[in-house]
């Protein structure tokens, strides 16, 4: 399988199963799983046919475990815009997380923090590379440092997914450092 497949089927599936599973008809169920012979018929009738061997391999590839699978059953990880709940479990976070973005983007946070915006959670990375990543999808990436320990001891629930994103429900500015001058 060449790479631009991988990335073809990927984003389809991120596409279907964390944001507009009805687009293709599917029904995630409350925790955001669906049965994967559901998904490959529900891909081949709107025009995109996915092997399960193609399926399998994207699964196991992905740099970032996008995707979970439980025998019969796949679900994307995390970062959904439709209503699900993973289950996950309320965890202790590492003293700092981090959270890449944009240029474009530090003001806003400045004024009110991290929101979760279209997504349930915000999403946080257990490491500075990681951030890094994240943020040069956008373009340049800008790495903010969220104090994650001091917003565990205040009562912020911290969450983590299967394939390591660190998930809060936002992150307000007094637990935020900016990089550089102002």
């Amino acid at each position: 399988m060449d790479d631009q497949r991988v990335v073809k089927v990927s984003k389809y599936l991120s596409k279907h199963l964390r944001h507009q599973p009805g687009r293709i008809g599917l029904t995630l169920d409350a925790a955001g799983w669906v049965g994967i012979d559901t998904l490959l018929a529900a891909a081949a009738a709107h025009g995109f046919r996915i092997t399960r061997e193609e399926l399998d391999h994207v699964v196991a590839a992905n740099d970032k475990q996008r995707f979970a699978v439980d025998g019969p059953m796949i679900r994307a990880s995390q970062g959904h815009s439709v209503d699900v709940s993973l289950g996950l479990p309320p965890a202790t976070p590492p003293p700092y997380l981090y959270h890449g973005t944009v240029p474009a983007s530090v003001e806003a946070i400045r004024a009110t923090g991290l929101k979760p915006m279209r997504r349930h959670d915000v999403h946080l990375s257990a490491d500075r590379e990681t951030a890094t990543r994240v943020g040069a999808r956008r373009g340049r990436p800008v790495v903010l440092t969220v104090d994650a320990g001091a917003m565990h001891r205040d009562g912020h629930v911290f969450q983590v997914s299967a394939n390591g994103v660190w998930l809060t429900g936002a992150v307000p500015t007094r637990y935020l450092r900016f990089p550089g001058p102002r």
